[in-house]
């Protein structure tokens, strides 16, 4: 992959940062399943969450399979950042630009997969248990359905959850091999 024609490409999008990084310094924990076991209406509900994506040991050995990572921070403007029917239609701009920058790294013949934000939207309804994802080309499983702290990685590059309540963040990883 030729980063330097990537970081160029990157420089052209809406994402006010991005971090390249290498896989070995995520932080996993199996405490963040908890939250989504506990606080998520999508847990068992989608191919992109679990327990459909896997033990965290196994989220962790596959993410880690690829060695480099690049963190791919967006954010929009909204009402009210704390009304989730505000702020949850924001997140296919998002999740349009992880999909763009996946096709970027992708387009020499690297191996990457996309992880990004909440649970996969693409059909009304998953198939999840009954069959197998009608989409798997398009879905981008949840970062934090892997285990990935992100706030970890947020406090590492210094990047600002709560930046005014008009604003949301939104955060995606492209895990990659060379």
């Amino acid at each position: 992959m030729d980063r330097q024609w990537l970081e160029e490409q990157l420089r052209e999008l809406p994402l006010v940062q991005y971090e390249f990084f290498p896989t070995d310094t995520l932080v996993f924990s199996p405490k963040v399943r908890h939250i989504c076991r506990q606080e998520c209406a999508q847990y068992n509900r989608s191919w992109a969450c679990p327990p459909a994506v896997g033990e965290v040991e196994d989220c962790e050995n596959r993410c880690r399979s690829y060695p480099n990572a690049l963190l791919l921070v967006s954010m929009a403007e909204v009402e009210d950042a704390a009304d989730l029917s505000k702020t949850l239609p924001t997140r296919l701009a998002h999740e349009t630009l992880t999909h763009q920058v996946l096709d970027l790294v992708r387009r020499d013949g690297t191996a990457a997969i996309g992880l990004s934000t909440e649970s996969c939207a693409i059909c009304e309804t998953c198939a999840w248990p009954e069959g197998p994802c009608r989409h798997p080309e398009k879905m981008l499983p949840c970062v934090e359905s892997q285990g990935i702290l992100v706030t970890e990685l947020a406090e590492r590059f210094g990047i600002d959850f709560l930046a005014a309540p008009n604003l949301v963040t939104w955060f995606s990883l492209v895990l990659y091999r060379n």
